[in-house]
């Protein structure tokens, strides 16, 4: 039997049984669906991580000297105590890390880990858990603030502990009309009375998350209400991406000189850059496509089973047809070509519809959830060849056992 005639007659008989050919496929489609969807929302995080968090959180061509490594999260407890004995940052330390790097568009000193949170009032309106920063006023430029009203922070704000604040774009339009009207007026931050001094443009959200919901307050005035963080951290933004390695290597020796470590001594800091949080970013995605495998071998498995009893089934239901083709002259590997192909033909339409089903469910995440989706090329061929694949390894047995039946024993079959 040419394969052209065997699969007609595949199709023929998916086509005569529809309602049981889907159902047969559903373990399959909804395998291969997930795979799809997660993949493409775990890379479509990775994207939108690689090009939009990390300049939003560390800033464009910049790096920073932390006390602690932005990976700190994936560290056990022993590398965490170990890092807790470690010195905070100071004014020093920037100072120090400020002359190393005269060619730097901007060095400054932010304060860190446990960002404090308070309520923000103006009059009878007030805005709750709004994350507080105190800055040193290059922070601004780090950050790429633009301005929709106001000014920034300046170093006069911040040498004679002024009570001025910057608002992000969210607080701002929660409690004026106007981002010009919040200039000037006098809103209440922690029970202390501030100034606005500016109002920053917006910037958006990632993941549902805003990235305009901030105050910004001068250093000095910070750590008279909340004390000094345990993390602050000095941010540095050098005018090209390609100064940044240098520029990294020069900010460590200055802070090996600050810090007074012998030649032999490890850091008691960390300089990062925006790859140690697209790093730790992926190490935290790679979990889950370590457990995404599994989960999508599962269902494949428990799909290959049913399309296997189902073709038993039918291999059943079609003895005498099998006989007579026998008795027409067809050999062992005729019907065994019989069977492999429908096989595979049915674990094949339920690999393009699952992966159909996956982009459809990918696209309707990226349109109706705060989750981005991107789908792979890599991953939809993966998806097809476990498709095709589960036909084959699943659809050997009973297309064998279709072909060793005995032609005579077959005709008298009912």
């Amino acid at each position: 039997m040419p394969y052209s005639e065997a699969l007609r007659l595949a199709l023929a008989t998916i086509w005569g049984a529809k309602l049981r050919s889907f159902f047969t496929l559903l373990g399959i489609i909804v395998s291969v669906g997930f795979l799809v969807t997660v993949v493409a929302v775990i890379q479509g995080m990775n994207f939108y991580v690689r090009e939009n968090l990390t300049g939003a959180m560390i800033g464009t061509n910049a790096f920073q000297v932390r006390r602690t490594p932005i990976s700190v999260g994936l560290l056990d407890d022993e590398e965490v105590r170990r890092l807790s004995m470690r010195p905070l940052i100071s004014r020093d330390d920037a100072a120090m890390v400020a002359r190393a790097l005269p060619d730097a568009e901007a060095v400054a000193l932010q304060s860190g880990w446990p960002t404090p949170a308070s309520d923000v009032v103006y009059r009878n309106q007030s805005v709750g858990g709004v994350l507080i920063f105190g800055i040193t006023p290059p922070y601004q430029l780090v950050q790429d603030y633009i301005f929709a009203a106001g000014q920034e922070l300046t170093e006069p704000d911040l040498e004679r502990r002024r009570a001025v604040v910057v608002l992000g774009w969210d607080v701002a339009y929660k409690l004026f009309p106007t981002p010009e009207m919040a200039i000037g007026k006098r809103v209440r931050v922690a029970g202390r009375e501030f100034e606005v001094r500016g109002v920053t443009a917006k910037k958006g959200t990632t993941l549902g998350q805003s990235f305009d919901g901030f105050v910004l307050m001068p250093l000095s005035s910070f750590e008279s209400i909340y004390g000094r963080r345990s993390t602050t951290v000095i941010s540095v933004k050098m005018r090209d991406a390609e100064e940044i390695p240098s520029a990294m290597n020069r900010a460590e020796e200055a802070m090996r000189l600050a810090h007074r470590l012998r030649p032999r001594q490890e850091n008691d800091f960390t300089v990062d850059k925006a790859d140690a949080l697209i790093a730790f970013w992926q190490s935290l995605t790679a979990l889950l496509f370590a457990v995404v495998p599994a989960v999508v071998c599962i269902g494949i498995v428990v799909g290959g089973i049913v399309i296997m009893n189902i073709m038993l089934m039918s291999v059943s239901e079609r003895t005498r047809e099998i006989g007579v083709r026998k008795a027409l002259g067809a050999n062992r590997r005729d019907i065994l070509r019989q069977f492999l192909v429908e096989t595979i033909l049915l674990s094949s339409f339920g690999g393009i519809i699952g992966v159909s089903a996956g982009w459809i469910l990918a696209q309707a995440v990226a349109a109706f959830t705060p989750l981005p989706a991107r789908v792979t090329w890599w991953s939809v061929a993966i998806a097809l060849v476990l498709g095709v694949t589960t036909g084959i390894v699943f659809g050997v047995y009973p297309s064998s056992r279709a072909a060793r039946l005995d032609p005579i024993a077959a005709l008298r079959q009912e």
